[in-house]
């Protein structure tokens, strides 16, 4: 699966294949399906959370450091499986942006994966 983001007024390819995990444990050095599992359970928290929520209940619905470095990491793996002349490491890539909305690009993120992770097996018990 690929899809083709703007992000800073450039055009950003994203790949995920049945590689992407694989790359993702060797560069990264975590499980991308847990990370990601993690990821997606985070951001739906917090896209849920009304702005006029209580300071605490806001605060509670953020995404984490953690949250931020594994989706960081997933785009970046994504990117230069798309094109494999992508810096070579995260810091790097993300270096070439100014500013972007993580909340802009992971639900694209969040997609890709999904898509990506789908089967089309038909079960054979039920």
């Amino acid at each position: 699966m690929e899809k083709i983001i703007e992000i800073d007024g450039k055009k950003v390819g994203f790949k995920a294949t049945a590689l992407t995990p694989r790359i993702y444990r060797h560069r990264i050095g975590r499980d991308m399906v847990s990370d990601m599992a993690s990821l997606r359970k985070a951001y739906e928290k917090a896209e849920k959370m009304p702005m006029d929520a209580p300071e605490e209940e806001r605060t509670e619905a953020q995404l984490s450091v953690v949250n931020l470095e594994i989706f960081e990491n997933a785009a970046w793996v994504m990117a230069r499986q798309y094109d494999p002349n992508i810096k070579d490491s995260p810091d790097e890539w993300l270096d070439t942006f100014e500013t972007f909305s993580i909340y802009e690009i992971m639900p694209h993120i969040l997609e890709l994966w999904a898509l990506n992770n789908r089967t089309t097996a038909i079960p054979k018990k039920k």
